[in-house]
């Protein structure tokens, strides 16, 4: 007999079935025990009434692996309005030891380091398990659409010879003797292979060796990079994030406000809106804070009607060397950032593609272009106009489920103090 899943129950009516999974939740009566079984597509009910088989059960705790062969009954009562009768149960492991907390409840109850600790387990309940399935759906959606703008998927080293981004720690690492680097970005390389491409995109790892405790920063992330050629500026760029965040939305599933086109506003009227409002000098403030980004979110669904909003023009002196200036505003760039709900979503903008301006941009940072030598070889040899962007996998999923803390929307999340699980 072939195993099927709880949601293909109903189709099996008055049919011996086996199903198998974890034992989520045990109810026993007086003459009668319910056995809930989950599996990966959800909830089974099983009757158990022969008194053989309900002592067995009565010594599998929660989450012991079992597999059970019965007849599917017709009960409205029954999740999917379907149960198992007359079953027999197998267990295929040992009896579950107790976890510090039950994944049966509607939450989990315990502390965010306790439910780190047990990852493994506590992955398990729905909420957590949910978080998992929307970040793969999300990506699918990220894939696809620019799948069919005709991009293509790369994928570059994560280990590099020197760091990405100024103003971002860097973890180092011995590489047969030589020093190199767990990669910040794939920033570099897709910047190449926009002179092989034209457009490209990458799901990957990548590394911030930054002492962040908050809500919002992890050690590692997931990084959605996306990179295009023969672009005007960098609202040529913010077009593509729009359509890629509003099919990475559609593909989970759930609501977020997103119109045809993202409203946007200049960062130094953005200061000058957000300092008016919060009665705060901000003037000649190089970025905005997090209490800044959650009034503009605000601004922009009041006004707007959305949950998104760029900010563009960022000051130069806090973006990276490769940034396109603004022309006939120098201190300020063409780059942007895309604000979902008051938590910033996506850097990008547009990017220098002259070796001149590559050189340029080095030395007025007081830097040599030899460190840069195998990446600057590229605008050397011809490069296009282009820019792009990148989005953090994890923090869209926990805005887009509103969960406070972005760790509850990773898989075993790496943090200042956390390697494990």
């Amino acid at each position: 007999m072939q195993r099927i899943l709880s949601s293909e129950i109903t189709l099996h009516v008055g049919e011996k079935v086996q199903v198998a999974g974890w034992i989520h939740r045990r109810r026993e009566l007086k003459s009668v025990a319910f056995l809930i079984l989950r599996d990966r597509a959800g909830l089974a009910q099983i009757v158990v009434s022969e008194p053989a088989t309900r002592d067995q059960l009565r010594v599998l705790p929660e989450e012991t692996v079992v597999e059970v062969i019965g007849v599917v009954s017709a009960n409205p009562s029954a999740p999917g309005g379907v149960e198992i009768i007359d079953p027999h149960l197998e267990p295929l492991t040992e009896p579950a030891a107790a976890a510090p907390f039950d994944l049966f409840r509607p939450e989990l109850t315990a502390s965010l380091p306790t439910i780190l600790d047990y990852a493994p387990v506590a992955l398990r309940h729905p909420s957590l398990r949910q978080a998992a399935v929307l970040s793969a759906q999300a990506v699918a959606g990220f894939r696809s659409t620019l799948d069919g703008l005709g991009f293509t998927a790369i994928h570059t080293p994560k280990i590099v010879a020197s760091a990405t981004e100024s103003g971002a720690n860097v973890f180092a690492l011995d590489y047969f003797g030589t020093p190199a680097y767990l990669a910040q970005s794939p920033q570099f390389y897709k910047q190449m292979m926009v002179g092989v491409l034209e457009r490209v995109y990458e799901v990957g790892p990548v590394f911030r060796a930054e002492p962040h405790e908050t809500g919002r920063h992890l050690a590692q992330y997931t990084s959605l990079d996306v990179e295009l050629g023969f672009i005007r500026d960098h609202f040529d760029v913010m077009a593509i994030a729009r359509d890629v965040v509003a099919g990475m939305v559609a593909a989970t599933g759930l609501d977020a406000a997103i119109p045809a086109e993202i409203p946007w506003v200049h960062f130094a009227d953005a200061v000058e809106m957000v300092g008016a409002a919060l009665g705060e000098d901000l003037s000649g403030e190089p970025d905005l804070a997090p209490a800044h980004e959650r009034w503009l979110g605000d601004w922009a669904l009041r006004e707007h009607g959305s949950d998104f909003v760029f900010v563009t023009g960022y000051p130069m002196v806090k973006r990276p060397f490769y940034t396109h200036p603004e022309p006939g505003r120098e201190a300020y760039s063409n780059s942007f950032d895309l604000i979902f709900r008051g938590l910033e979503l996506a850097t990008g903008g547009q990017r220098l593609h002259r070796y001149s301006d590559y050189a340029a941009a080095l030395a007025a940072r007081g830097e040599s272009t030899a460190a840069y030598e195998s990446y600057l070889r590229a605008f050397a040899h011809g490069m296009p106009p282009h820019g792009g962007f990148a989005i953090g996998l994890e923090r869209f999923v926990a805005r887009l489920t509103g969960a406070a803390n972005v760790r509850t929307t990773t898989l075993f999340p790496r943090d200042r103090y956390r390697v494990t699980p």
